[in-house]
């Protein structure tokens, strides 16, 4: 079967944001106190940012080069990040309800620009419609098959316990892994019903109960008919019955045949970017590669080790180990899978990636220069681009500082101009990959497409490299540095004819060079 995903998402640049920290609006009315914007961000606390307050910001964005947007969830919810759901059919009052999702749409589409929106189908909010009724009315509620519920609760023996006190929260911590139902396996025993990590504030939904797949199969439906262009999918490995994700796919493209359905999947995952449920995956492991390899020996192990999954793949990593990190990772594939792969350096579960670098930028700015030069749509996560720090959950969610003054602009500079590199020469987007010389700290690999070549060389080391390179693509041809607002190729570089099929790079420390050939 050959496998098509959608060809406006290669030529991509994507921007995640995080709604409620972003940008307000005066627009959006807002019920009550709000957290303080400039003040450290909370786990439980409201900022007001709202999608009017995106709209208003898109030239902010479009500055940037961004073509794209991942918004976190936007449906009603009691959490700020709403990855708790109680209506799949509404966008949060707090957000400014459906209306400002249809300026939002309407503002960005006028702009060229896609909107892809966080679909959370395994689990829901305590506040969801079924599950309250679940809760209030236990074994005789019709809505009972919605969820996994205890034998006791199902002979009306006992009530659900949504809201634990400490003695049943202390009976959660550390639940054993259940390994075939993919989730924490003492909730359903001590709270009556089965909760995602057994966090009681997560109901786990029952896919395989027809009503609930009909329902979540037509909340899909109905975001792509009022205009979103795809879905970002969270978890989707917690559903075990694949058979959903294909059924969810034949519903998504029946409606829109372009929408990108893109998953959270931490790890290489072939079997589900076959063609038959997700186009792309996060592309985490090629993050970790990036950063291991342009942080060096600045990365900070114990933020990193913040976070369960880096703990154990992030390392610091020569060039040989990184050149072979990346052919692996962009052969794996179908081409028409890797060239829509969302390539992340960020996100909101992740530290800051500077923060992840010991506060060193220019491990940033390496990183991104690799970023918008290999196969993939890249995402950037809203303040990277102007150097926001912050750990762990809640600290790599704070607010977007709009004051001008406060933004690392050299940095914002040159990762504009490494976007707009990208959008300049089509065969980044579109071109083959190959890795050309890997040596010490430094990597030079090839970008190529009919007559069109670029090389990209970095050196993520502490001294000046050289490197030797074969570049028989270029033979006779003319090789030029290519400068960018934000980098300026070296003085030292001039245009010169590539004779013998090899050429000499000379890089200076932490630094980067990308030649293109002319005829």
């Amino acid at each position: 079967m050959a496998i098509t995903t959608p060809a406006w998402v290669r030529d991509a640049v994507f921007y995640q944001v995080f709604p409620d920290r972003f940008a307000p609006s005066e627009r959006v009315a807002k019920p009550g106190r709000l957290e303080d914007w400039d003040a450290p961000p909370t786990a439980e606390g409201f900022k007001g940012g709202d999608l009017l307050g995106i709209a208003e910001r898109l030239d902010y964005l479009a500055d940037l080069g961004v073509t794209a947007l991942y918004l976190n969830p936007i449906f009603v919810s009691a959490s700020n990040h709403r990855y708790h759901t109680d209506d799949y059919l509404a966008v949060d009052p707090l957000l400014g309800r459906d209306e400002a999702l249809r300026q939002l749409l309407d503002a960005c589409h006028g702009r060229g620009m896609r909107v892809v929106l966080d679909g959370v189908f395994n689990h829901c909010g305590r506040g969801f419609w079924p599950f309250h009724h679940v809760a209030e009315t236990g074994a005789a509620s019709p809505y009972r098959d919605w969820f996994y519920l205890d034998k006791a609760v199902l002979r009306g023996e006992r009530q659900l316990l949504a809201y634990p006190g400490e003695a049943e929260l202390r009976g959660l911590v550390g639940g054993p892994w259940d390994e075939e139902r993919h989730v924490r396996s003492r909730s359903q025993r001590v709270l009556g019903y089965r909760a995602w990590w057994d966090l009681p504030a997560l109901p786990k939904l029952n896919v395989g109960n027809p009503p609930t797949r009909e329902y979540l199969l037509g909340v899909a439906e109905h975001w792509l008919r009022f205009g979103i262009d795809g879905w970002r999918l969270d978890v989707p490995e917690e559903i075990a019955d694949v058979a959903f994700w294909r059924e969810f796919r034949r519903r998504v493209k029946t409606v829109d045949p372009d929408a990108y359905i893109v998953a959270e999947i931490w790890h290489v995952a072939p079997e589900r970017l076959a063609g038959d449920q997700f186009d792309a995956t996060m592309n985490y492991p090629l993050a970790e590669a990036i950063l291991g390899f342009a942080a060096g020996s600045h990365l900070d192990r114990a933020v990193v080790a913040s976070h369960h999954t880096y703990a154990q793949e992030v390392r610091p990593l020569r060039a040989t180990a990184f050149a072979r990190r990346l052919e692996g990772l962009l052969s794996i594939h179908d081409p028409a899978v890797t060239a829509v792969q969302l390539n992340l350096l960020g996100s909101h579960d992740l530290p800051r990636f500077v923060t992840m670098c010991g506060g060193d930028r220019a491990s940033l700015r390496l990183a991104t220069l690799i970023q918008m030069t290999l196969p993939g749509a890249p995402c950037l996560y809203y303040g990277d681009e102007i150097g926001l720090e912050g750990g762990m959950n809640p600290g790599c969610r704070g607010a977007f500082p709009w004051d001008p003054s406060r933004w690392d602009a050299d940095l914002r500079d040159f990762v504009r101009g490494a976007i707009a590199l990208r959008h300049a020469h089509p065969v980044l987007r579109h071109g083959a990959f190959r890795a050309v010389a890997a040596q010490g700290m430094s990597i030079a690999y090839a970008r190529s497409r009919g007559d069109e070549w670029i090389l990209v060389a970095v050196n993520a080391g502490e001294r000046p490299s050289r490197l030797e390179l074969s570049v028989p693509e270029a033979a006779g041809r003319t090789v030029e540095a290519v400068s960018w607002p934000g980098w300026e190729a070296p003085a030292r570089w001039r245009p010169a004819v590539v004779t013998a099929d090899s050429i000499t790079v000379e890089l200076a420390a932490r630094d980067g060079l990308v030649l293109r050939a002319t005829r």
